[in-house]
């Protein structure tokens, strides 16, 4: 029994050791390394810079009044289509008690003087009937009559401006009804009814009624990074693509290029404009989320590789080339090239590559 488990105890710590060798061993050996394996292509390239902006109307109107006071009727909500020069709403007048004052006094004081004027006017008259008074002094009495009815009735006229920011002889012209300066599609009606408006002057912009827009004439607003304006151009073909609509591409064409910069997040950037293409079946709210493609350079018919196979190293650019390929072994020499534009996943090769030849992609795990 003894000599049983000495033979055993020899098999297990010749296993061991033989086990521990193999392990060092295997450790010993260089790890078996592969790589993706790419051919230089010939193809059409070229790059692009997205910017990202939003979807506006051309024109787009802020309704103000042209009187303060309450509202007091809101004919239109946002969504309805309007003409120029129809009604949004009405603005009913309060009047300020000093001004009442002043109109309700005048109007006291020209009917005073009308009065008197006609009784001066009906004594001439007679006096003139009976020829005792000359032809201009009776045509001076005459113009005083009318003058005095001519302030009556503007006293009148005042005060109901007052009271109610319209006289009945200029109901067409009303102050009080807030109307449409452009046809189009109303945006927003940020008031209510009670709601108090105050009229735009010198010192405020005064209260918006509502918010009208064009929008059968879209464009993209967005900005370009001070790096890439200068390569964009107006004229140029631009596709827009919409967060709510992302299975849709809309053709557009950029029209405007900011002369002056702007500072967001850090770094200096260019508005764009680019006015858009959109069918009638489809439709696009004011607001929407948009990315601007344009195109900055191409390359018709160029020798591409994929970004991933180029070494960077200083001003110098590099590719591993395949030399030798065995079924253990893949074999590659570093060659030089010269690069052109790039579109983030393919790059131009100028000098340095031939057509069909293969290159040294990512590592494959094993």
């Amino acid at each position: 029994m003894k000599k049983f488990m000495k033979i055993a105890a020899l098999v297990l710590v010749a296993a061991v050791f033989i086990g521990t060798f193999v392990f060092l061993y295997q450790k010993s050996q260089p790890e078996k390394v592969s790589y993706q394996i790419l051919k230089a292509e010939t193809k059409d390239l070229k790059q692009t810079t997205v910017a990202t902006g939003k979807i506006e109307p051309r024109d787009e109107v802020e309704i103000k009044p042209q009187i303060s006071g309450i509202i007091a009727e809101v004919y239109k909500e946002a969504g309805q289509t309007v003409k120029q020069g129809e009604v949004i709403a009405k603005v009913k007048v309060i009047p300020e008690l000093g001004t009442l004052n002043s109109a309700e006094s005048r109007v006291r004081l020209a009917e005073m003087n009308g009065k008197q004027a006609e009784i001066d006017l009906e004594r001439m008259e007679k006096l003139y009937n009976d020829k005792l008074v000359s032809n201009e002094e009776y045509e001076k009495t005459l113009l005083a009559a009318k003058q005095a009815r001519e302030e009556l009735q503007a006293a009148k006229d005042n005060l109901e401006i007052v009271k109610e920011g319209i006289t009945k002889n200029s109901a067409s012209f009303s102050s009080t009804l807030i109307r449409s300066t452009i046809d189009g599609l109303i945006l927003d009606v940020p008031i209510k009814v009670g709601n108090s408006v105050i009229m735009s002057n010198t010192f405020n912009d005064g209260t918006t009624i509502a918010t009208v827009a064009d929008m059968s004439d879209l464009i993209f607003r967005g900005n370009v990074d001070e790096t890439e304006v200068g390569r964009i151009r107006e004229g140029i073909p631009v596709k827009i693509t919409l967060g709510a609509l992302q299975n849709m591409q809309f053709d557009a064409v950029l029209e405007y290029i900011s002369p002056k910069s702007i500072e967001n997040n850090g770094a200096n950037q260019f508005e764009i404009k680019a006015a858009i293409t959109v069918p009638d079946s489809v439709t696009i709210r004011s607001g929407y989320s948009a990315n601007a493609e344009m195109e900055l350079q191409h390359a018709d018919g160029a020798l591409t590789i994929p970004e991933s196979a180029v070494e960077f190293s200083g001003d110098s650019t590099f590719v591993y080339v395949l030399a030798d390929s065995t079924s253990s072994v893949q074999r590659f020499e570093r060659r030089r090239i010269v690069t052109g534009i790039s579109n983030g996943i393919d790059t131009e090769v100028r000098q340095g590559l031939k057509a069909g030849e293969a290159v040294r992609g990512l590592k494959i795990e094993n």
